[in-house]
C-alpha cells in the first residue's frame, strides 16, 4: 500500500516553521506495511490543495492531510477535500454542540466562527479529538482512504494512532515495514556503496525483501535497511542476517548497528571497561567534551575537559613544552600527542584526547590549509595520532574534529585499526 502525506499551512512554506507531523505519520504507517511515497507541503490555497489531491488520488492507497481544520477562512482542508470528491458539506449539530461545551467548560462563549469546524463532507466518519476543538475526518474514495487530521501534534498523534490501529492495520493483514540502521565512519559514500552494492542488490528479490538506502550524513555514512515482512519475527531474522553480511564486508568502519550515535557507542565502551577520560581541545572548542557529556551517566567516565586555545594555555594547562610548539607548530601531531598525554597525566585518567587544528576561515597556510586537524588518543600503554584534512566551514570542521576523535577512541578501545 502506498501513501501520500500532505501538510497544509502557508506558515510551513516560510523559514520559521517546519512540518514535523509527517515523521510521526510515516513511522505509524510503516508499522502496518504502508509505504510513504510522497510528502508535500501546500499553502492555504484551496485551488492548489485540490490540484495536489487530484494527483494523489490517481495512485495513493492512503492520503493523510494534517492541518487546515481550524475555524478561520484560511483553514481550507475540508473545503478542498469536499471539492475534489464533489461532496456536499453540511453542519453537524453534534460537533458544534461539543465545541460549544468545550468553550463553556473554560468559562467562554464559543465564537460563531468556530461553527466552521462542524462542517462535515457527506459520507465522512468523524474522528474524536479529546485534546482540541476540530474533529478529524475519515473518507473513502474508491479504494483510497483519506484521513484529515488537526495540525497540533498533541491533537494529531493520539487521533492517528487510533486510526492506524482500528482502520488501517486490518487492511495490511499484519504485515509491516521494519528497519535497521548501520552507521559507518572513516569511509566515503562511494566507497561504501561500491563495497556493499553487490551484497544488498540481491536482497530485493529474496523471500523477505530488503531495500537499502545510503545516506551521507555529516561525519558518517548511514545504511538504512527496510524489510517488508509478514511480522516482526520474520523481519528480525532477515535483517540480522543482512547486518552481519554488511559488517563482514565493512569491518570496523561500522560503529553502530542499532542506531546509536558515536558518542553513545564510545560512552558504553568506556563504562564497560571502567575507564575514565579527559580531553584537551583547541580548534574544537570543547565540542568533544560536550558530546561525551551529552550521554546520560557520563560522570562515570568523564573527569575533565580543558579548552587550551592559545599556545600559552597549551603549555600552562596541559604541559605541552613550548619548544615543541616552536619546532613543529601548534597544529601538529607531536603537539596533539603532548596534549593527550598531558591532560591524561594531569587529570589522572585512563585515557586522554588532544585536538589541535585550523577551523578557519582564516589561519591556514599552503602547508597547513584550513581544515587541517591533528588528533591524538593516549593511554598508559597505547597512543594513536593522526592528521586529518576536513572540508567545509568552521562549524563543519569543528564537528568533524569531534567525530574523528570519537572514532579514534572507539578503535583504540576495541583495538581496531
Amino acid at each position: 500500500m502506498r501513501a501520500c502525506l500532505v501538510a497544509v499551512g502557508s506558515e510551513m512554506l516560510t523559514p520559521f516553521r517546519v512540518d514535523t507531523n509527517s515523521l510521526f505519520v510515516t513511522e505509524q504507517l510503516n508499522t502496518v506495511g504502508i509505504d510513504v511515497r510522497m510528502k508535500a507541503v501546500v499553502g492555504d490555497d484551496v485551488r492548489e490543495l485540490i490540484a495536489m489531491l487530484r494527483g494523489a488520488l490517481e495512485w495513493a492507497d492512503v492520503i493523510v492531510l494534517t492541518g487546515g481544520l481550524g475555524p478561520t477562512e484560511d483553514d481550507v482542508t475540508r473545503d478542498a477535500v469536499a471539492g475534489v470528491l464533489n461532496l456536499r458539506m453540511s453542519e453537524d449539530d453534534v460537533v458544534v454542540s461539543r465545541i460549544r461545551e468545550r468553550f463553556a467548560r473554560r468559562g467562554l462563549t464559543m465564537p460563531d466562527i468556530n461553527r466552521r469546524q462542524g462542517f462535515v463532507p457527506q459520507g465522512a466518519t468523524l474522528l474524536e479529538n479529546p485534546n482540541g476543538t476540530a474533529p478529524g475526518l475519515w473518507l473513502e474514495h474508491g479504494s483510497t482512504a483519506i484521513v484529515l487530521l488537526p495540525g497540533p501534534p498533541r491533537e494529531m498523534k493520539p487521533m492517528f494512532e487510533a486510526v492506524v490501529r482500528d482502520r488501517l492495520a486490518p487492511r495490511s493483514g499484519g504485515a509491516g515495514l521494519f528497519r535497521r540502521v548501520l552507521k559507518i565512519t572513516g569511509r566515503t559514500e562511494s566507497d561504501v556503496d561500491a563495497t556493499t552494492q553487490p551484497i544488498y542488490g540481491r536482497w530485493v528479490s529474496q523471500e523477505v525483501p530488503i531495500s537499502t538506502t545510503i545516506l551521507a550524513v555529516l561525519g558518517q555514512i548511514e545504511l538504512h535497511l527496510t524489510a517488508r515482512a509478514p511480522d516482526r519475527s520474520a523481519a528480525d531474522i532477515a535483517l540480522e542476517k543482512a547486518v552481519q553480511e554488511l559488517q563482514a564486508a565493512l569491518g570496523d568502519a561500522v560503529y553502530s548497528v542499532n542506531g546509536l550515535g558515536l558518542e553513545a557507542v564510545v560512552a558504553e565502551l568506556l563504562k564497560q571497561q571502567a575507564l575514565t577520560i579527559a580531553t584537551a581541545e583547541s580548534c574544537s572548542g570543547g565540542l568533544l567534551a560536550s558530546r561525551l557529556t551529552d550521554v546520560p551517566g557520563s560522570s562515570a567516565y568523564m573527569q575533565q575537559g580543558v579548552i587550551c586555545y592559545s599556545n600559552a594555555s597549551k603549555t600552562e594547562l596541559v604541559g605541552v613544552p613550548a619548544a615543541l610548539i616552536e619546532t613543529y607548530g601548534a597544529v601538529s601531531e607531536p603537539v596533539a600527542a603532548a596534549m593527550a598525554t598531558g591532560i591524561r597525566m594531569r587529570a589522572g585518567t585512563d585515557v586522554g584526547v588532544g585536538i589541535t587544528g585550523i577551523a578557519g576561515p582564516g589561519g591556514g597556510t599552503p602547508e597547513k590549509p584550513v581544515g587541517t586537524v591533528a588528533i591524538a588518543v593516549s593511554t598508559l600503554d597505547d597512543q594513536r595520532v593522526r592528521t586529518f584534512q576536513f572540508f567545509g566551514g568552521r562549524d563543519l570542521v569543528k564537528f568533524q574534529s569531534s567525530q574523528g576523535a570519537l572514532n579514534m577512541l572507539r578503535l583504540l578501545l576495541t583495538r581496531g585499526r
